[in-house]
């Protein structure tokens, strides 16, 4: 009897011993491929990619994506980032959490994610979009890089928002002219509603909405929907402004509703000359091949500068008509400049009042003035006159005595 307990006891010892033996012998070949396969990575080895690297986005919308980062080697690594390829119109930054970051350190064997952001800017068009991402590591020795593709799309317009459009958003003219643009206003937010019109003109200029062919001021607009109609936008610019663009925003709101659009008006400038005397006189006096000196004025009265001033003369045949200076080159606006005219009648000219007519002259602006030339006579010929009536009158006193005497 004990010695069969003795022999069972044996039995379930060896036992346990062959099957802890088939276990571990079970078990080792997975231990030595994992052993074989940590002696067969690199010493050193990186790589990135894109978790999506294609991407399609609506016009105007931002993306983020992650890119993953692997440390296939067996040293820890920091790994420097470079976006070394960014569209025109494109901001892009690599980040983590809420921080912009440059670098990545990275253990052996891991692997980890970062996150790449672009952003278009607002005058970005639709099209395709390539971004590129390079990554080295520290000392430079290892590197890899790969490319995102952005398909950006038209934005689809939906129901519910206000359509406005002009054909003509640019007009050209001096400033003291009104320009007049038509804009079309069309209801595409499901119901019928009264819309606010709205312009931000630059200082001391005015802008008026009106129904197309009617001559009342509005300031806003009832449409049905769907409905659209056609008003005007007259703009009055200050009579004061310098050439150059001035862009007048205009806006169509109801409720959370709005449409916005740019008027550009172009000042060319007005070009106005004023010429005159300082006296307001328009007169002289001179005698027969005598030089008669007047002062007039030339003043740019306009908005752009004036080149080029000329004067011309319309005068009696064989006299003469001078300028100082003959030409004024330039005249800025609101510049005024003396100018000498000096006037010289024939020698034969008759006693008597003349007409001269002055012109001045640019090739975008002129003004006429008229004088009136008072020639007198010389005074030896008031001498020789006098010595005349003198001499009749002896005369006259001798013959009056010889008649006495008879």
């Amino acid at each position: 009897m004990g010695l069969n307990i003795l022999f069972r006891k044996v039995f379930f010892i060896i036992s346990l011993l062959l099957t802890v033996f088939i276990c571990m012998s079970a078990s080792s070949p997975g231990l030595a491929k994992e052993e074989e396969e940590e002696d067969q990575r690199l010493e050193r080895e990186i790589s990135i990619a894109f978790e999506y690297p294609e991407i399609i986005i609506s016009k105007g919308d931002d993306i983020t994506v992650d890119i993953h980062v692997k440390n296939k080697g067996k040293r820890d690594e920091n790994i420097y980032f470079t976006i070394s390829s960014i569209p025109s119109g494109w901001k892009a930054k690599i980040k983590t959490y809420s921080f912009s970051i440059m670098a990545l350190n990275i253990s052996g064997g891991d692997d980890k994610n970062v996150q790449f952001s672009a952003e278009p800017e607002k005058d970005t068009n639709p099209g395709s979009y390539e971004f590129k991402v390079d990554a080295k590591t520290a000392d430079g020795q290892l590197s890899s890089s790969h490319t995102l593709k952005i398909t950006m799309l038209e934005k689809k317009k939906e129901k519910g928002e206000i359509e406005l459009t002009t054909s003509y958003p640019v007009l050209r003219g001096s400033n003291d002219a009104k320009f007049e643009f038509s804009l079309d206003v069309k209801n595409k937010t499901d119901k019928e509603d009264t819309f606010n019109l709205i312009a931000d003109a630059p200082k001391n200029w005015r802008v008026n909405f009106k129904p197309s062919y009617e001559d009342k001021y509005i300031s806003s607009l009832r449409l049905k929907d769907n409905e659209s109609k056609s008003i005007n936008v007259v703009v009055t610019p200050d009579r004061f402004s310098n050439a150059g663009e001035f862009i007048i925003p205009v806006a169509v709101s109801a409720g959370e509703s709005k449409a916005e659009g740019n008027l550009k008006v172009i000042i060319t400038g007005t070009y106005t000359i004023d010429a005159g005397t300082p006296t307001g006189l328009l007169s002289l006096e001179t005698q027969q091949g005598k030089t008669g000196n007047i002062s007039i004025y030339v003043k740019n009265n306009g908005s752009a500068m004036i080149n080029g001033v000329e004067f011309l003369s319309i005068k009696p045949e064989n006299w003469k008509v001078e300028f100082d200076p003959e030409k004024i080159d330039k005249l800025e606006t609101g510049e005024i400049k003396q100018v000498e005219v000096n006037i010289t009648p024939s020698q034969d000219a008759l006693v008597g009042d003349y007409a001269v007519g002055l012109n001045v002259k640019s090739e975008r602006a002129s003004d006429d003035l008229e004088m009136r030339v008072t020639v007198n006579a010389s005074a030896a010929w008031a001498w020789i006159g006098i010595g005349i009536i003198i001499l009749v009158i002896i005369g006259l006193f001798g013959l009056f005595i010889s008649l006495g005497r008879r």
